[in-house]
């Protein structure tokens, strides 16, 4: 589309479609702009570049709170890379035809889109304890082709009609309405101010994903709607985390109950049962998250271990053991980290030793969260508590 009043014209492309390759080259070559906005930023350009990327700390992933947030980042690239796969074209590929064919042609190469960091961290911090467990088991159930009957096939040659993007982006709205305000709304307005700050230089072609076509146009219609930088750009503060006061009152719920016992007077061997059956279901289901997980002996071992425990400390987790041990078992290196943006299939992805290290983390943490509501549940009915 072209916006006569600032020389805009948008490409709307499907990130992992061939079509779409050819026709940025085709626009490109037709019109040939001054600029050649692109919807990448730096860090994403680099990495599509093959570029080495940045040393991750395992330890700051696991006890940063970062394991979730970093988990369906990767799940959420690797789903884009699965569908290119299936398609023949690698994700972004039309990105990289846009620069090839600007750089061809010598116009000038801007990245309009904002650091994929800042937008993963809005998209994590705003979404809602619920609308992250939708994201997840969502990403995972895909991945696995759970709800699939292999018939619904995404036609990717109509992702870039209108109608169909509508629809893709509405369903994303019903999963995580915060998730999509981050990852579309607020990238359509940012994307737009970059576009009306290089249209003053000349002629610009906006080679960007379907999704963002329509709110980008919007905002170029009315940029007094366009907020601030400062608003697109901040990390959100830190709000009331309602896990965590779910997390808090269960563990002082199971203190409760041991006082209780302690403090009545209860037999011993109640008390002992109650703790038996605490330790036994928190160790198991922890333990079976980071087998199923693929974890090493040794990780399900600590996962087992420490369970109980961890359970009882808000700010312990067993994964965060289950995965230090599982990251001094397997020592992921470099290379590990440049492999996960290039696996194509999931059988690839569970031999990466980075991976496999943040998902028995995060399954040992499930294992441990399931355990502990099964096991409060499990000590009421077992041992006759009565209050």
């Amino acid at each position: 589309m072209k916006d006569n009043a600032h020389e805009i014209i948008i490409i709307g492309t499907a990130h992992v479609s061939n079509k779409s390759v050819e026709e940025v080259k085709y626009v490109i070559e037709r019109e040939r702009p001054q600029i050649v906005a692109v919807e990448l930023c730096a860090k994403r350009y680099h990495a599509l570049r093959g570029d080495v990327p940045e040393e991750l700390s395992i330890r700051d992933i696991l006890k940063g709170g970062k394991l979730y947030f970093v988990l369906v980042q990767w799940l959420l690239a690797f789903a884009q890379k699965k569908i290119g796969a299936d398609v023949g074209v690698k994700p972004g590929a039309e990105m990289l035809s846009a620069i090839d064919k600007a750089e061809e042609i010598g116009a000038r190469i801007v990245l309009v889109d904002r650091d994929i960091q800042i937008t993963m961290q809005r998209f994590w911090c705003k979404m809602t304890f619920f609308e992250k467990m939708r994201m997840f088991f969502a990403l995972i159930g895909t991945l696995l082709g759970i709800g699939s009957d292999g018939s619904s096939k995404i036609d990717l040659e109509k992702v870039t009609e209108e109608d169909t993007v509508t629809q893709l982006i509405a369903e994303l709205r019903q999963l995580a309405p915060n998730a999509a305000k981050v990852l579309v709304d607020e990238r359509d307005a940012y994307i737009a101010r970059n576009l009306l700050s290089v249209c003053q230089d000349g002629r610009v072609v906006a080679v960007l994903g379907a999704g963002h076509r329509a709110g980008v146009q919007k905002f170029l219609s009315a940029p007094e709607s366009i907020p601030s930088p400062e608003e697109l750009t901040a990390l959100p503060k830190k709000r009331v985390d309602l896990a965590k006061i779910i997390g808090i009152m269960v563990i002082a719920a199971v203190i409760g109950i041991f006082a209780f016992l302690i403090l009545t007077g209860s037999p011993s061997h109640v008390i002992l049962i109650a703790f038996g059956y605490w330790f036994i279901i928190n160790g198991v289901l922890s333990g079976a998250g980071a087998a199923i997980a693929g974890g090493h002996p040794l990780s399900i071992l600590t996962a087992f271990s420490v369970a109980w425990m961890t359970s009882l400390n808000p700010f312990l987790a067993a994964g965060w053991f289950a995965g230090l041990v599982e990251a001094w078992v397997r020592n992921p290196t470099s290379e590990d980290i440049i492999a996960i943006t290039h696996i194509e299939t999931f059988s690839d992805l569970m031999k990466n030793r980075l991976f496999r290290i943040i998902l028995v983390a995060a399954m040992a943490n499930i294992g441990s969260m399931l355990g502990t509501f099964i096991g409060i549940w499990v000590i009421f009915t077992q041992t006759g508590i009565q209050f």
